[in-house]
C-alpha cells in the first residue's frame, strides 16, 4: 500500500485485517512480518520559514530534499542524522519520518541532543486508523500527553507519522577537530570527559581503537573556532601527540564516524550499546568485539562481533542497553534487537500499545 494523502492512510490502517510493516525509505534493513505500508506517498515540505528555524514536512519527505532546502539557506539538522546505507549495505532514501520514529542522532547529540529535542509537532494515524496531532510549530510547555516524545523512538508501533514539525539550526562558519593519540580505552574517556567538561564548546568526542586516537571537533565562526581548538590543543597536549583537521577533513571524519564507515562491508553482527562512559571500557573490554568505535564521549559504542554471538550476555551487567542492529534473521529471531526490558516497563508498554493500536497490527514483534 502506498497512500498519497493523511486521509488514505487512516483508510488503509483502518481497512487493515493483517499485520502491516511501516516502511520509510527501508534504508535500515529492517524487516516485520505484515503487508508493506510505503509512506512514500506523503512527501514535501509544506512550511519552511528559516527566520523562525521551522520546518513542517510529510513524514515520506526524502531527508536529501530536507537537508538541501536548509542548505541553501545556511541551516542545517543539528543533530547530524546517521546514514545507515553503508553499514546495512541497503538502497533506498533516508525519510523524515523514519528519522523521528527510531530517533536517529548522530555525533553532535553530545551537544544539541536527540532528534526528538527537535522535534515540535507531529501528525499521526493510530492502529485504529484515528488522526491524531499533537504539538504545534513552536517550542513551549504544555499540559497533558507529550506523544511528540512519545512518537519519537516508538518504531512506527504506536502509530504512523504522516507529518512533522522540527526546529533547525543556522549552518556554523567552519569546523575544526583535533586528532590526539591515546594509548587505551580508559585514556580516551578521561581525555574525552576533560574536553567535553572544558568551556569549548565541544560538539564532538569519538574514540577509534584501530588508530589510537581521539577525535575532539569545535564548530563556529572561524576566529573563535581558531582559538578554542587551540587552547584545547594546549590542554590536552599532556596527554599524546596531536594532529589538526581543518574544515573539510574534520567534516569527512565526522560523516566516517556518524555512519560507523569502519564496518562497512566488513564480516559480522553489529551492535550499537549505550552506557555511562565511565563503564565503556571495562564493558567492551568484556565482549570480545572484532572492532570497536566509540562515540558520544564514550557513551555509545558500536561493535563488531562474531555472527550469531550474543553481546548482551558477554556484556554482563551494566547501567545500559544493547541493541542488534546488523546480524541475520536467525539471529534476530533468538536475540532479539532491542534490549529485553524489566517486568513493570513491559506491562507499561504493552498498556500504551493496547491504547494506541488495538488491533495490534502496527510494525508488530519489532518492539517486543
Amino acid at each position: 500500500m502506498r497512500p498519497e494523502t493523511e486521509g488514505e492512510l487512516a483508510e488503509a490502517i483502518r481497512g487493515a485485517t493483517g499485520p502491516l510493516a511501516v516502511r520509510g525509505g527501508g534504508t535500515r534493513g529492517i524487516a516485520v512480518a505484515g503487508e508493506a505500508l510505503s509512506l512514500a506517498g506523503l512527501s514535501g515540505i509544506t512550511l519552511y520559514e528559516p527566520g523562525a528555524l521551522t520546518l513542517v514536512a510529510g513524514a515520506g519527505t526524502p531527508l536529501a530534499e530536507v537537508e538541501a532546502a536548509l542548505a541553501a539557506e545556511g541551516q542545517r539538522l543539528a543533530f547530524e542524522p546517521m546514514d545507515h546505507r553503508g553499514l546495512m549495505g541497503t538502497a533506498g532514501e533516508p525519510t523524515l519520518g523514519a528519522l523521528f520514529a527510531a530517533n536517529i542522532s548522530g555525533p553532535r547529540r553530545i551537544q544539541v541532543g536527540a532528534a526528538r529535542d527537535f522535534l515540535l509537532g507531529v501528525r499521526f494515524v493510530d492502529g485504529a486508523g484515528r488522526v491524531v496531532k499533537n504539538g504545534g510549530r513552536v517550542m513551549k510547555n504544555v499540559t497533558g500527553y507529550d506523544l511528540v516524545k512519545l512518537m519519537a523512538g516508538a518504531h512506527g508501533t504506536l502509530g504512523v507519522l504522516s507529518e512533522v514539525a522540527l526546529k533547525v539550526l543556522p549552518r556554523p562558519e567552519t569546523e575544526a577537530s583535533l586528532r590526539v593519540a591515546v594509548p587505551d580505552a580508559g585514556a580516551a574517556v578521561r581525555l574525552m570527559s576533560q574536553a567535553l567538561g572544558s568551556p569549548f564548546d565541544v560538539t564532538g568526542a569519538a574514540y577509534d581503537p584501530a588508530a589510537g586516537a581521539v577525535l575532539v571537533r569545535v564548530e563556529g565562526f572561524a576566529d573563535a573556532v581558531a582559538y578554542r581548538l587551540g587552547r584545547l590543543e594546549a590542554q590536552l597536549a599532556a596527554v599524546g601527540e596531536s594532529a589538526r583537521l581543518e574544515a573539510e577533513a574534520s567534516v569527512a571524519v565526522w560523516r566516517a564516524i556518524r555512519d560507523v564507515e569502519a564496518f562497512h562491508g566488513a564480516a559480522g553482527d553489529v551492535w550499537r550499546l549505550s552506557c555511562k562512559p565511565s563503564e565503556a571500557p571495562e564493558v567492551a573490554a568484556r565482549i570480545g568485539a572484532e572492532a570497536l568505535l566509540y562515540d558520544w564521549g564514550g557513551g555509545l559504542i558500536w561493535a563488531l562481533v562474531a555472527p550469531g554471538m550474543d553481546l548482551r550476555a558477554r556484556a554482563g551487567r551494566y547501567d545500559g542497553h544493547a541493541t542488534l542492529v546488523r546480524a541475520d534473521a536467525a539471529t534476530f529471531e533468538r536475540l532479539g534487537r532491542f534490549q529485553p526490558q524489566p517486568a513493570p516497563l513491559v506491562a507499561l508498554a504493552a498498556g500504551l500499545r493496547a491504547k494506541f493500536d488495538p488491533k495490534g497490527i502496527l510494525n508488530p514483534g519489532l518492539m517486543g
